[in-house]
């Protein structure tokens, strides 16, 4: 199973942060790739709500769909939703951490085992054009959170 794991040091409190994390519909907001989030079923941003997302998988689906789920939501501190597709379960999880000032955001991204191409790029690409879209998606974050 592969894991990418980044960081971004945010000049905000948790709780100027959390409504565009536990709010899974203003992710394409602050996503470096276009995609659409809509709620399929269940109270936006709570455990057990289901989710519809359509957007760009590499290296060249456009219109890659996800069925999306929240698994555990606490306020200002951890939120962790699951998208499947025909590869299987993908965990994101964002863990906020007050640090001096401000709020240290961890986003870690747990890869299922990949199937066909998926499991000869994901070893190539995660590493170079995963970890950079997570950094670039936690620095629009970040601005979206200071009110940049």
């Amino acid at each position: 199973m592969a894991q990418l794991i980044v960081s971004q040091l945010i000049d905000a409190p948790a709780s100027a942060i959390w409504p565009w994390i536990a709010d899974i519909t203003k992710h394409s907001e602050w996503s470096p790739k276009p995609y659409s989030v809509q709620l399929v079923k269940g109270e936006n941003g709570a455990v057990g709500s289901t989710y519809a997302s359509v957007g760009f998988v590499p290296p060249a689906d456009k219109n890659h769909k996800n069925e999306v789920e929240i698994t555990e939501s606490t306020p200002d501190s951890k939120f962790v939703f699951r998208a499947h597709d025909e590869n299987g379960y993908f965990i994101n999880t964002f863990t906020l951490k007050a640090e001096g000032n401000g709020t240290l955001v961890t986003f870690q991204h747990d890869f299922p085992k990949m199937k066909g191409a998926g499991r000869i790029l994901l070893p190539l690409l995660l590493p170079i054009v995963g970890k950079r879209d997570a950094q670039v998606r936690l620095g629009l974050l970040k601005a979206k959170a200071e009110g940049h």
